[in-house]
C-alpha cells in the first residue's frame, strides 16, 4: 500500500480501507461457502419439494473453460469471469435460478512441456496450478456453485470423455435422415441386402477385416491414412485450425508440414450443412458467424470424371462447369492417391522436356517433387506471387465434353484439403492456371468472351480472363453447344449434360475437413480403442472405463529438427509394452490385442464439458435428461437450446466453438441431449492491454520500473520505447490481481475492471485510475456508516422529491444497464447518485440506503453484504429482489429548452418533457430576452425541436 494511501486511511477507526475491505471479503466468502449461497437447485431432487423456486425461469451462464497455468493469473484474465459473476447476480436478484460455476480445462501441452523440463508428472504441476488459480479467482467473490466444479484430467469426467468418443465411433451419418443412426443400423442394412456392399457381395462373404474397412468409411470416428499436418519440432501432428496463416504451428511457432500418416479422424464434414444453417438461430456476434461460415466454406458447383485409360478416372469439383469445354490440363496435389496408379513405367513418346523436370521417367519425378512439396505450408503452396512449380505424371485424361487428351500433373498449388485434389485446369480464365500453362508450354483456350478489346487468343493475353457477366463461347461438341449463353444458364444446362451422360452431377462443397483428432502427446485422453492382430480396431465396453493414463518414465514424444519433413511420429504411451500390450476379453474370450497410442487432443474434453455442469456427480450416465432438458433444452426464442449465456474470447471462433457445435449435433441425434446446441447466445469480451517497455536491443524490461520524464520513459537511465499490447509474464507489465486485492480491495478491482469501457472492446490497464473506484466505494460506505463510531447512519425518514428522482432514474438505468451487460455505464449511474447523495448532506433515509445497496450488490457484492447486514437485514444480499423503478419518477418533470436567435443562445427555458412545437414556439417568442435580441425585427422562420430546441431566423 503507499503511504499516501496508509497515512489518510489512519485517520478514522471505521475508515473503509483495504485492511477493512481483506477483513470484509474474506469472512463473507466464508460465509458464502458456508451456507451454499450459489448453489443452484436442480429440477429433479433440489426442486421437487419447492413449487416456488421450480417456477422461477432459469439462467445457464458460463465462462470459456480457463486453462490452469503455471504464471497465475494476471488482471487481464479475470474480466470476463468478473462480468459473468456480475451478470449472474443480477439475474438471481431478479427472480432466477441460476447456474454459474467454473471448471478447469487440464490435459495439454504446457504441462507436458512442464513435465520434459522438470520431469514433474503433468498432473502434479496441473493440480498446483489449479489449486493457485482457484484461490486467486475466490479472492475476487465470484459465486460459483462449487459443487459442480471439475478438471478435464479426472478420471470420472474422461471416462465421459473417452464414452463420448464410443458414441461417435459407433454411429455414421445417414444423409436421408439428415442424422446420425448407431453403426448397428448400418450392419443391419448390409446383413438383410437393403445396402449393397461397394463389390455387391454378401456382408457375410466379406472377410472381418474387409467388413471393418467398409464401416470405416461411414463412421463418425475413423482411423485413416491420409495427409495431416505435421509438426516435426513438437513431434506430433495438428489440426487445421492449429495451423497460423503463416504455415506453422500456432503453439511453439514450428515449421507444419503435410506427411502421410494413420490418425483418427471426427467426420464433422458430415455435419457441414447443419453447422452452417444452424448459425441463424444463434445469438452470436455476426464476426463470429462469418468465421465459422467462412471456415465451413460451402460453394455450390458440379463433379466432373475425367476418364484415365489406366485407372478409371479422375474426379474434380468445379464451380465453373461451364468453362469446362476450356480445360487444357489437369493438376492433382502431389499427395493425391491417383498418381500412384496413374503414372506410367517411361515418358510418353513425345513429352515436352519442360514437363518432366529433368527426371528420367516419371515414378523419379514425382517422387522427387513430392518430397519437394512436402517441405512447404500450405500458405507457401498457394501463395499467388511465387513461380509455378509442378511435374507430368506420365498421364492423359480425357476431356469428357470435347474429347481431348489432356495431361496431367502434379503441383503444389493444389491442395488435397479442398475438394477432392484434383483440378482441371482452365488457364485463359484462372490466373494460378494461366500462369502455370505459361511455364509449362500449355495449350490455353478462350471460352469465356473477354469484355475488353484483348481478343480470344489467350496466347497473346498477359494474364486470365475471369468474369460472371460474359457470355460463352467456343464451348460446343456434337450433342451440346453452351455458346451464346450466360453463366448461370450454361452451367446449369452442363451440368444436365454431364448427369446424362454419368460423367458427372451438380453437387455441393465445402471447405471444411474431417477433423483430425489424434495426438502424439502422453498428457490427454487415451483413445477407448484396441486392435486385435489383424490390425482391426474394437472399441472398449463401457464397463472398462476410464480407461487412465499410465505412468510413464518419459513425457516427452519424440522431437526432431523442427525442418525435417521425412521424420514419424513415436509417442510416449508406444514406449509403455506393459500398457500397450494387453490380454482382453471383449464378449468372444480371452484374445491379445494392442492399444491405441496416440491420445485425444486437449479440444476433447472442452466439447462437451457445459453438460457435465448440470450433472457432475452421475456415474450413471453421461447426463440425467430431465436436467439437461431443465437446464438446456429448446425453448421460445431459443429453438436449438443450449447455453444461455456464454462469455469468452473471439480467438475460439472455428476451434472450440465448431468442434462443441459438432460433438452437441452427434449427440443430439443419438438421443442423449434435447439441446442440438451448445450455446445459445455468446458473447466476446474484449482485452486489458498493457504498456510493453523494450530497451534498444527489443527486450523487455520490468514496467514497474520505468520513469516518465518529460513525455520519455525510461529504465535504468536508458531510454525505452512504448507500446501497447497484450499483459503477460513474458512481457514484464503483468500485473495481478492480488496486488490490486491487496491495495485496494477485491471489490474495487471488480469495479475497476467493469468501468473501464464497453466490455466487447479491449481497453489499457492503468493502475493509477483504480483508486477512483476505491473513492467511490469509500464514499458509499460515509454515506451509510460513521466512520468514527462505525454506527449506521440512516434514519427511518422519506426522502425528498429530488432524492426519489435521482434514486428512480439510477434504478431504471442501472437495471438495464446490468441486463445489457453495459457495466461501465452502470457504474457511471451508481456514482452519480452516490454523488448525489454526498452532495445533499445529512443522513440518508434508510430506503434510499438500502436500494443504494441494493443497486451495488452485483458489482461489489462484499460491501453490499456487509452494508446490507449492518442495516438490520439477516438474509444474504444475493437473494434479495433487485430495485423497481417507479415510472412517475423516472420522467423528468421539466427540461431545459435552448432558445437560440441568429445561432447565439439567448433565453433557457424550464418546460414539460410533453410539450408540444406550438406550445414551445409561443413560449420562446414571449421570453423577455429573446423580444429584446429580436429588436422588433421580423421573423423569417422558426424552428421547433420539442422540448430541447427553439432556432428563430430574423426576417
Amino acid at each position: 500500500m503507499s503511504e499516501t494511501n496508509s497515512a489518510a486511511e489512519t485517520a478514522a477507526t471505521h475508515r473503509y480501507t483495504a485492511a477493512m475491505a481483506a477483513d470484509i471479503e474474506a469472512r463473507w466468502q466464508d460465509f458464502w461457502d458456508a451456507e451454499g449461497t450459489y448453489e443452484a437447485p436442480n429440477p429433479t431432487g433440489d426442486l421437487a419439494g419447492d413449487p416456488e423456486e421450480a417456477a422461477k425461469p432459469k439462467k445457464f451462464i458460463m465462462d470459456m473453460f480457463p486453462y490452469p497455468s503455471g504464471a497465475g493469473l494476471h488482471v487481464g484474465h479475470p474480466l470476463g469471469y468478473i462480468a459473468t459473476d456480475v451478470y449472474a447476480r443480477h439475474q438471481r436478484m431478479t427472480g432466477h435460478n441460476v447456474l454459474h460455476t467454473l471448471g478447469f480445462d487440464a490435459f495439454g501441452l504446457p504441462a507436458e512441456q512442464y513435465a520434459v523440463q522438470t520431469g514433474t508428472h503433468p498432473r502434479v504441476s496441473t493440480e498446483a496450478n489449479m489449486e493457485n488459480m482457484k484461490l486467486q479467482l475466490r479472492r475476487l467473490g465470484l459465486g460459483h456453485d462449487k459443487r459442480r466444479s471439475f478438471a478435464t484430467i479426472d478420471a470420472e469426467y474422461y471416462k465421459w470423455t473417452q464414452w463420448i468418443f464410443l458414441q461417435i465411433f459407433n454411429s455414421w451419418y445417414d444423409t436421408e435422415a439428415d442424422r446420425a443412426r448407431p453403426i448397428a443400423e448400418l450392419v443391419e442394412q448390409f446383413e438383410s441386402g437393403a445396402r449393397t456392399t461397394p463389390d455387391g457381395r454378401e456382408w457375410g462373404a466379406l472377410s472381418a477385416t474387409e467388413r471393418a474397412d467398409l464401416l470405416s468409411e461411414y463412421r463418425l470416428a475413423y482411423a485413416s491414412d491420409a495427409p495431416v499436418n505435421w509438426a516435426p519440432g513438437l513431434g506430433t501432428v495438428l489440426a487445421n485450425e492449429e495451423v497460423t496463416a503463416d504455415g506453422r504451428s500456432e503453439r511453439g511457432n514450428f515449421p507444419v508440414f503435410k506427411a502421410k500418416l494413420r490418425q483418427w479422424n471426427m467426420r464433422i464434414t458430415a455435419y457441414a450443412d447443419r453447422l452452417l444453417n444452424d448459425l441463424d438461430g444463434l445469438d452470436w456476434p455476426e464476426a463470429i458467424k462469418l468465421q465459422q461460415r467462412n471456415w465451413i466454406g460451402r460453394s455450390e458447383g458440379a463433379r466432373v470424371e475425367f476418364p484415365v485409360d489406366t485407372a478409371g478416372g479422375i474426379t474434380v469439383f468445379t464451380t465453373r462447369q461451364d468453362t469446362l469445354f476450356g480445360a487444357t490440363y489437369m493438376v492433382l496435389a502431389p499427395e493425391h492417391d491417383m498418381v500412384e496408379r496413374i503414372i506410367p513405367a517411361a515418358w510418353p513418346e513425345g513429352t515436352h522436356p519442360v514437363w518432366t523436370g529433368g527426371h528420367a521417367n516419371p515414378a523419379e519425378a514425382v517422387t522427387a517433387y513430392r518430397k519437394q512439396a512436402a517441405a512447404k505450408s500450405d500458405v507457401e503452396r498457394q501463395a499467388e506471387a511465387k513461380d509455378k512449380t509442378g511435374v507430368f505424371t506420365g498421364a492423359y485424361a480425357t476431356n469428357p465434353v470435347s474429347g481431348e487428351k489432356v495431361p496431367v500433373f502434379i503441383a503444389d498449388y493444389v491442395l488435397m484439403g479442398y475438394g477432392t485434389g484434383a483440378i482441371m485446369a482452365v488457364p485463359a480464365h484462372d490466373a494460378r492456371d494461366f500462369a502455370f500453362a505459361r511455364a509449362f508450354e500449355l495449350p490455353m483456350r478462350c471460352v469465356v468472351q473477354p469484355s475488353d478489346d484483348r481478343g480470344t487468343d489467350p496466347s497473346t493475353w498477359d494474364d486470365a480472363f475471369s468474369s460472371y457477366d460474359a457470355k460463352l463461347v467456343n464451348s460446343a461438341n456434337d450433342e451440346i453447344s453452351l455458346d451464346g449463353l450466360g453463366v448461370v444458364e450454361a452451367k446449369a444446362k452442363i451440368t444436365e449434360w454431364l448427369r446424362e451422360h454419368g460423367v458427372g452431377e451438380g453437387t455441393v462443397n465445402f471447405r471444411l475437413r474431417d477433423w483430425l483428432f489424434s495426438r502424439q502427446r502422453y498428457w490427454g485422453e487415451p483413445f477407448p480403442i484396441v486392435y486385435d492382430e489383424d490390425g482391426i480396431a474394437h472399441p472398449l465396453p463401457e464397463s472398462m472405463l476410464p480407461l487412465e493414463l499410465p505412468e510413464v518414465e518419459d513425457y516427452s514424444p519424440r522431437t526432431f529438427d523442427p525442418d525435417d519433413a521425412t521424420a514419424q511420429p513415436e509417442t510416449p504411451l508406444s514406449r509403455n509394452a506393459d500398457w500397450v500390450d494387453v490380454t482382453l476379453d471383449l464378449g468372444d474370450g480371452p484374445k491379445k490385442y494392442r492399444r491405441e497410442t496416440n491420445t485425444m487432443p486437449n479440444w476433447a474434453g472442452s466439447c462437451w464439458y457445459e453438460l457435465r455442469y448440470l450433472d457432475p456427480t452421475n456415474s450413471r450416465q453421461l447426463v440425467d435428461p430431465a436436467i439437461e432438458q431443465y437446464w438446456m433444452g429448446p425453448r421460445e426464442g431459443q429453438p436449438t437450446g443450449g447455453v444461455d449465456l456464454y462469455v469468452g474470447g473471439a480467438e475460439h471462433a472455428v476451434l472450440h466453438l465448431l468442434y462443441a457445435r459438432f460433438w452437441s449435433k452427434v449427440l443430439f441425434d443419438l438421443g442423449h441431449i434435447s439441446s442440438a446446441e451448445p450455446f445459445h447466445k455468446l458473447y466476446n469480451q474484449g482485452m486489458i492491454q498493457a504498456f510493453v517497455y523494450r530497451d534498444s536491443r527489443g527486450i523487455a524490461v520490468p514496467a514497474a520500473e520505468v520513469e516518465e520524464r518529460d513525455g520519455a520513459f525510461y529504465h535504468a537511465g536508458e531510454k525505452v520505447s512504448r507500446v501497447l499490447g497484450k499483459m503477460g509474464k513474458s512481457l514484464k507489465n503483468a500485473v495481478t490481481p492480488d496486488e490490486i486485492c491487496g491495495e485496494y480491495g477485491a471489490d474495487t478491482l471488480r469495479l475497476y475492471e467493469m468501468a473501464m469501457g464497453p466490455l466487447d472492446v479491449s481497453r489499457p490497464w492503468d493502475t493509477r485510475a483504480v483508486v477512483g473506484q476505491y473513492r467511490l466505494l469509500q464514499r458509499l460506505w460515509r454515506n451509510v456508516v460513521d466512520e468514527e463510531t462505525g454506527q449506521v447512519t440512516v434514519v427511518d425518514t422519506e426522502p425528498d422529491e429530488d432524492t426519489l428522482r435521482a434514486l428512480h432514474k439510477a434504478i431504471d438505468g442501472v437495471g438495464q444497464d446490468l441486463e445489457g451487460m453495459r457495466f461501465n455505464t452502470a457504474i457511471a449511474k451508481i456514482t452519480e447518485l452516490n454523488n448525489h447523495l454526498t452532495k445533499a448532506g445529512g443522513p440518508l433515509s434508510r430506503s434510499v440506503a438500502e436500494r443504494l445497496v441494493l443497486l451495488i450488490a452485483p458489482l461489489a457484492p462484499h460491501i453490499a453484504e456487509e452494508l446490507w447486514r449492518r442495516l438490520g437485514h439477516t438474509e444474504s444480499v444475493v437473494h434479495q429482489d433487485f430495485p423497481v423503478a417507479d415510472p412517475a419518477y423516472v420522467v423528468d418533470e421539466t427540461v431545459t429548452c435552448v432558445v437560440q436567435v441568429k445561432g447565439k443562445v439567448r433565453a433557457r427555458l424550464e418546460v414539460s418533457p410533453s410539450i408540444t412545437d406550438e406550445e414551445l414556439e409561443k413560449l420562446a417568442l414571449a421570453d423577455e430576452a429573446v423580444v429584446t435580441a429580436l429588436g422588433g425585427a421580423g421573423i423569417r422562420k422558426v424552428i421547433v425541436r420539442a422540448p430541447k430546441l427553439v432556432n428563430i431566423v430574423p426576417a
